[in-house]
């Protein structure tokens, strides 16, 4: 899906917005990384007061996907655009709910000072970092960005 849409730039930034959900979710994964490499801190400084926010408050994420979920996605006043955009965000976030219960399994029984738990972290973490951005920077563009099968089913879920 690389078609342009016809979205404002109010849409084109609200539907830029949504992916700082799933880019404070893998805030986690990136530990790693974050001591090899500090410089990498400085990705998440626009973040910075989003993320001691969303920390501060709990349930904070449950919260936050089922109003996106509810207020936006299901919400037919909203653009398209946004719409499409704020269920691949979901659906990303959803996918790093899935790959913490499968660390949580494989940490659980080989510890977190190991290659292996590193490594997968670092998968996750960067896999995240790019697809976020790259989703970012097509939707500040007002192009729908495309994500390998994530697309597809944020297409299928959006009314």
């Amino acid at each position: 899906m690389t078609w342009q849409s016809s979205a404002d730039i109010k849409d084109k930034i609200f539907a830029a917005l949504v992916y700082s959900l799933p880019l404070i979710d893998v805030f986690p994964y990136g530990q790693f990384l974050f001591n090899q490499f500090p410089f990498l801190i400085y990705i998440y400084a626009p973040l910075e007061p989003i993320l001691l926010i969303y920390r501060s408050i709990p349930f904070a994420s449950i919260v936050v996907f089922f109003v996106l979920l509810l207020a936006v996605v299901r919400n037919m006043k909203i653009s398209r655009f946004i719409r499409f955009n704020t269920m691949q965000a979901i659906l990303i976030d959803i996918l790093l709910i899935l790959c913490g219960f499968i660390l949580s399994v494989i940490v659980g029984g080989l510890g977190t000072n190991n290659i292996l738990s590193e490594t997968l972290y670092n998968i996750i973490f960067i896999a995240t970092l790019a697809g976020c951005i790259y989703a970012m920077v097509q939707s500040a563009m007002g192009r729908y960005a495309d994500l390998p099968t994530i697309s597809e089913a944020a297409n299928s879920q959006t009314p």
